[in-house]
C-alpha cells in the first residue's frame, strides 16, 4: 500500500507563510473581479463604501508587493539554504564562469564560457522581481478592467460607397 503525507508543512521547500500571503493576494484579487462584476458601473457609492474600498485595495497592495517579496525572500534564505557563496553551475556547467574553472581527472580544466557567476541569492532575488512584475501587470489589468467594465464597443459603422464612414451633422 502507498502511503502519501498530505500535511504540506512536511513537504521539502513549502513555507507556510509565501503560501499564506500568495493565496491570500489571489483571493482578495479574485474577490475585487466578483465584486466588480456585481457592481453597475456608475452606480454612487457611499463615503463609508469608498473608504472601504481604498482600505481594501491597499490592503491588497501591500499584501503584493510587501509582503509576498518579503515571505519569499525569508523562505530563500532561511528555508532554502540559498547564500551568496552557493554557486550556480547549470545543467552540466553551463553556467560555470572563467573564474571557477576545475582540474578534469585527464590534466585538462574544465572552465565554462559563461562571463560572470550566478549565486543562488540573486536567482531568488530575480525570483523577486518576477514576483513584482506579475503582480504589476496584474494590478494594471486589474484597474483597467474596472475602468471598463459595462461600456460596450460599436465595431460597424456605416460607411459610404466611398469607404469613409457616415457621420450625422449635430
Amino acid at each position: 500500500m502507498l502511503a502519501f503525507d498530505w500535511d504540506i508543512r512536511t513537504w521539502p521547500g513549502a513555507n507556510m507563510a509565501f503560501l499564506t500571503a500568495l493565496i491570500a493576494t489571489l483571493g482578495l484579487m479574485y474577490l475585487g473581479v466578483l465584486y466588480g462584476k456585481r457592481h453597475k458601473p456608475g452606480e454612487p457609492l457611499s463615503w463609508g463604501q469608498a473608504m472601504a474600498g481604498a482600505v481594501y485595495v491597499f490592503l491588497v497592495l501591500f499584501l503584493a508587493y510587501g509582503v509576498v517579496p518579503h515571505q519569499w525572500l525569508v523562505h530563500v534564505q532561511n528555508g532554502l539554504g540559498w547564500r551568496a557563496d552557493k554557486i550556480v553551475y547549470g545543467p552540466a556547467g553551463l553556467l560555470r564562469s572563467h573564474a571557477n574553472c576545475q582540474a578534469t581527472s585527464t590534466g585538462g580544466q574544465n572552465c565554462g564560457f559563461f562571463p560572470f557567476d550566478i549565486n543562488y541569492l540573486q536567482v531568488g532575488d530575480a525570483i523577486v522581481g518576477g514576483i513584482y512584475v506579475f503582480f504589476l501587470s496584474m494590478q494594471v489589468y486589474m484597474f483597467t478592467w474596472w475602468q471598463k467594465r459595462g461600456k460596450t464597443t460599436t465595431t460597424a459603422v456605416a460607411t459610404s460607397t466611398f469607404g469613409r464612414p457616415l457621420v450625422k451633422k449635430g
